[in-house]
């Protein structure tokens, strides 16, 4: 699957452990950065573009990365297409791939584990969208407000 990846300087180091083993798997990965340590920086300089990337059809899904998670989940919502949520248990993971369609989870580097991180990424990545009749009545509905 081709996925994208982004942090900020909180999100960095399990961007880089996520990175490798998606690679690993056979993931084309493309990494939104950070490639290095800035502690200025800031999550939308690398989330939207991460999230533009699924929004466009560049990439299938994206994995976005900061201290909480709270802060990247927010930021890939702003952008149209998008349905993105801060995922912390497997169940999660995957329903809100088969049930709502999400294309991007977020992740809270200061909260979650790598073990942990890399668990629910491989159920968001191994889900689908079941597209059942109420399923898709629903998404109809959220994404009528992004006109």
């Amino acid at each position: 699957m081709r996925i994208a990846i982004a942090a900020d300087h909180a999100g960095l180091a399990l961007k880089e452990q996520l990175l490798k083993a998606l690679r690993e798997s056979g993931h084309e990965v493309l990494d939104f950065g950070p490639l290095t340590l800035k502690p200025e920086d800031d999550y939308p300089d690398y989330i939207v573009p991460l999230a533009r990337s699924v929004a466009s059809g560049e990439v299938e899904r994206g994995v976005a990365i900061c201290g909480s998670g709270v802060g990247a989940c927010v930021t890939a919502n702003k952008i149209k297409g998008i349905r993105a949520a801060l995922v912390h248990d497997v169940f999660s993971a995957h329903q809100g791939v088969e049930d709502d369609d999400m294309n991007v989870i977020c992740f809270g580097a200061r909260v979650l584990g790598e073990a942990l991180a890399w668990d629910l990424a491989e159920a968001f990545l191994a889900a689908r969208f079941i597209g059942g009749e109420r399923h898709q009545r629903r998404l109809k509905k959220v994404k009528a407000l992004e006109k």
